[in-house]
């Protein structure tokens, strides 16, 4: 299984974050990635919808040999993961992008913490539930930003338009006092550099690309399935195609990409 890739997915861009991350520590390995840009944004679907999609997600990467599934979406991981985990167990390790930065941050001391995400991330409590669990003497405090999601995934970074909506959501007074802010969605980190500035880069943005990555590498040696046969071939596919998708991943991978698409819900 060692030459087998490591499958990817999320409902758009967003999961090019992690995806990116993991090409950076684990260069050696593959990847098939799958975009569910005819669903986007998931924040607004219900959890049932949300666990069918992610369901079907993952079993087309199964069809791909994927020999780990990483759920790179913060609304699956909160609305999908334990679901999954009982529906493919013995089939496939699943990891999550929710668990490792509550580890990640039991290793800090951060008095008072802010979460950003979609609405269904937010609204599933998933990230106060376990943060409060895992470091009790910590304030969780959690904001839904739902415009986000969709105003990346038009293109509007870096201008007027998305500073102005990112500080209207930032300057929110429950935000105040934050020694740390976790991007609950993996969209987030591609405006993370425009959301340091609104707080002066005081407040320390947890992104969960890296974060996930080492874990994932973590558990790729424990159970002897890091790739050492030198053989890489990733693939990108979608469930709708986009102009703008391509373009990201072009920014992330640097060059031309095998995208395609495939509409497995037809």
């Amino acid at each position: 299984m060692n030459n087998q890739p490591i499958g990817i997915f999320d409902s758009g861009v967003g999961g090019l974050t992690v995806a990116h991350a993991i090409k950076q520590i684990l260069p050696g390995e593959s990847i098939v990635y799958f975009g569910d840009t005819a669903h986007l944004p998931y924040g607004d679907k219900s959890e049932e919808a949300i666990r069918s999609y992610s369901k079907g997600i993952t079993e087309f990467l199964l069809d791909h040999n994927s020999k780990v599934v990483l759920i790179a979406c913060n609304s699956a991981s909160a609305s999908a993961f334990e679901y999954l985990k009982k529906e493919f167990e013995n089939r496939v390790i699943l990891i999550d992008v929710i668990d490792p930065v509550v580890e990640f941050l039991k290793t800090r001391k951060i008095n008072r913490i802010g979460v950003i995400g979609t609405k269904r991330t937010i609204s599933s409590g998933t990230y106060e539930k376990k943060l409060n669990k895992a470091i009790p003497a910590t304030t969780v405090v959690s904001l839904a930003t739902p415009l986000l999601v969709p105003m990346i995934e038009e293109g509007f970074i870096f201008d007027d338009i998305s500073n102005a909506i990112i500080r209207t959501y930032l300057s929110n007074e429950i935000l105040e006092g934050i020694q740390a802010l976790i991007l609950g969605c993996t969209h987030y980190p591609i405006i993370k550099n425009q959301i340091s500035k609104i707080f002066n880069f005081n407040v320390e943005v947890i992104d969960s690309a890296r974060i996930v990555s080492v874990i994932l590498r973590e558990v790729l040696d424990k159970n002897n399935l890091l790739n050492d046969t030198g053989i890489v071939k990733d693939q990108f596919f979608v469930s709708d195609y986009t102009p703008y998708f391509e373009k990201i991943a072009k920014m992330f991978f640097e060059g031309e990409i095998n995208l395609q698409k495939s509409d497995i819900w037809s």
